[in-house]
This record gives structure tokens, C-alpha cells and sequence, in this order.
């Protein structure tokens, strides 16, 4: 591939999910017109010490979103060898942008979202990832019929469903917990390169597009429902196993920490507040106890 080609194709991937990340600010703030952003633009330097890029990292808190980010990246320059190794790269040179995102609603009847997509380039060897999964708290089915909808359609057209679905099904997984998903599961991809640059580009694109129709209709459809205080309790314990998930097995986290990216932005997608407590469970018979079956696979679409 022509060096001009990839280096366009990476401007423009840049490009697209910082303008992404300012659509779905927009959003937010119809959503919630209390929430307040902290805008933090940094920089970081790579493994060598030298100037590697940096990234927009914006965090939410309102009257609907307890917590929450949506940061836009591009980062560049030496990784750690053998880091540059196991991501399947054939050099310690690395560049990536994309942009991630995790919403914790203060209300249990709104689930929560995470969503990425990416464009990575380690020496000659270039992919893209993302996809995005809902995590709700209460069993509200037409909300997850909606949800795996959305994204069936969007992934159809490039015969992409049936597989991103099964590697999001497998990847969201509490392993330590006999297997169990932290939600119910959505899209997800990783080192896809089918061999054309701009299909593979105009795919990613596509897909992140998706995002504002998966999840904003759901959001304001539940933010008036009200809760009671079991409702609450429930979804503090989930967000404890969503905390499990993003620190043993999460692999966007360690990229993050192997890469020396900026902290705070990497934890942002851990909720405010999450419970503990030893052997938990939701009482019987009740909404909750019911929900507890829906973190497995499922053929919501």
C-alpha cells in the first residue's frame, strides 16, 4: 500500500472520532442540560521520552449522568518491545487514535453504555477496532431488543453481525465468575484488516456512527422512570463487577497503562460509586433475580 494512503487514511480516521466525540457532547448535553465537562487536553510522551501525542478527555457529571467521559485520542513514538509484540505489531513503533466512551446513569432504569472505535498502526501492520455494550440493571427487553437492533443492521451490510456479536459475547466476560457477562452484550472487533484500507475505513466509521441511535432513544425514554432503593442497590453491585471486568481483563485499559496514557482518562470509565458484598444476592422472585439470567448470551435481535 502506498505510504501516502495509509497516512491520509489515519488523518482522516483522527479526523472523523474527534468530530464524533463532538456530536455525542452535543447530545449529552440534550440529554442532561445540568451536566457540567471538565475539558482536558493533554499530551504524553512515549517510551523513549520523546513528544507522542495526546488526546481531548472530556468527563460528565449531571443530574442524569452520575459520571462519566468520552475522550478522543491520537498518540504516537516508541512502546515498550515486547508490548509492541503481543499486540501483533512487527516493529516498537506505534501510532493509534480513536475514541472511547463510558456513560454511568445516575437512575437504574437507564443502563449503562460503553462504545470505541480505533485505527492502530504498529510498524508496517495497521487494523481497526471498536464496537460498543450495554449494561443495563433492570429487564427491560424492549430496550435490549432496540440496542442489539441498532447495531444488526448497521453490521449486516458488511455480513459482520454473527461475528462481531459472538466476540462481544466472549470478550465482555467476567472469566473469575463462571463466565459471566458484566452486560448483555453488543458489537465487538479487533485487527480487522480484510485488505482494503478504505473499506475497512468506511466500515469503522460507519459503525461508530450508530452509537447516538443505540443508545440515546433508550436513555431518553427511561430518565423520568422512577426507581426504588433495591433498584439502586442492584446497580451499584453490577457496576462492582463492571470494575472487576475493566481491571483484570480489559485490554483497552492496558493499552492505556502500557502506552503511557494519561491516567485519569483511562480510569474514567469506572463508575463513581459500586458496592461489595460477600456472596451477593438479589432477593427472590424479584425483577432483579430475573435480570441475573440476562448477563449470557442471548439472541435479543
Amino acid at each position: 500500500m502506498p505510504i501516502n494512503q495509509l497516512e491520509s487514511t489515519k488523518n482522516a480516521f483522527a479526523d472523523h472520532v474527534k468530530k464524533l466525540q463532538d456530536e455525542i457532547t452535543a447530545k449529552l448535553k440534550q440529554l442532561d442540560p445540568e451536566t457540567t465537562m471538565i475539558e482536558d487536553l493533554w499530551d504524553r510522551l512515549d517510551h523513549a521520552g520523546q513528544p507522542g501525542g495526546g488526546g481531548r478527555t472530556r468527563a460528565f457529571k449531571g443530574h442524569i449522568i452520575e459520571n462519566g467521559g468520552v475522550n478522543y485520542s491520537q498518540v504516537f513514538g516508541k512502546v515498550d518491545p515486547k508490548f509492541a509484540s503481543s499486540l501483533g505489531g512487527d516493529s516498537d513503533e506505534m501510532w493509534a487514535s480513536g475514541i472511547s466512551l463510558i456513560l454511568h446513569p445516575r437512575n437504574p432504569r437507564i443502563p449503562t453504555v460503553h462504545m470505541n472505535f480505533r485505527m492502530i498502526q504498529v510498524g508496517t501492520k495497521y487494523w481497526f477496532g471498536g464496537g460498543a455494550d450495554l449494561t443495563p440493571f433492570y429487564p427491560h427487553e424492549d430496550d435490549f431488543r432496540h440496542f442489539h437492533g441498532v447495531w444488526k443492521e448497521a453490521t449486516t451490510k458488511y455480513n459482520q453481525w454473527e461475528a462481531m456479536k459472538k466476540k462481544c459475547d466472549e470478550y465482555f466476560v467476567n472469566t473469575h465468575r463462571q463466565n459471566e457477562m458484566r452486560g448483555i452484550g453488543g458489537i465487538f472487533f479487533d485487527h480487522f484488516n480484510s485488505g482494503s484500507i478504505q473499506d475497512d475505513f468506511n466500515m469503522a466509521c460507519d459503525l461508530s456512527n450508530h452509537f447516538i441511535s443505540s443508545y440515546f432513544p433508550i436513555a431518553g425514554k427511561r430518565l423520568n422512570e422512577e426507581f426504588t432503593p433495591e433498584d439502586e442497590d442492584f446497580m451499584l453491585h453490577r457496576r462492582g463487577r463492571y470494575v472487576e471486568f475493566n481491571l483484570l481483563h480489559d485490554r483497552g485499559t492496558l493499552f492505556g497503562l502500557k502506552t503511557n496514557g494519561r491516567i485519569d482518562s483511562i480510569l474514567i470509565s469506572l463508575p463513581a460509586r459500586c458496592n461489595y458484598t460477600y456472596q451477593y444476592a438479589p432477593k427472590a422472585g424479584s425483577a432483579h433475580e430475573k435480570m441475573l439470567d440476562f448477563y449470557r448470551p442471548n439472541e435479543w435481535a
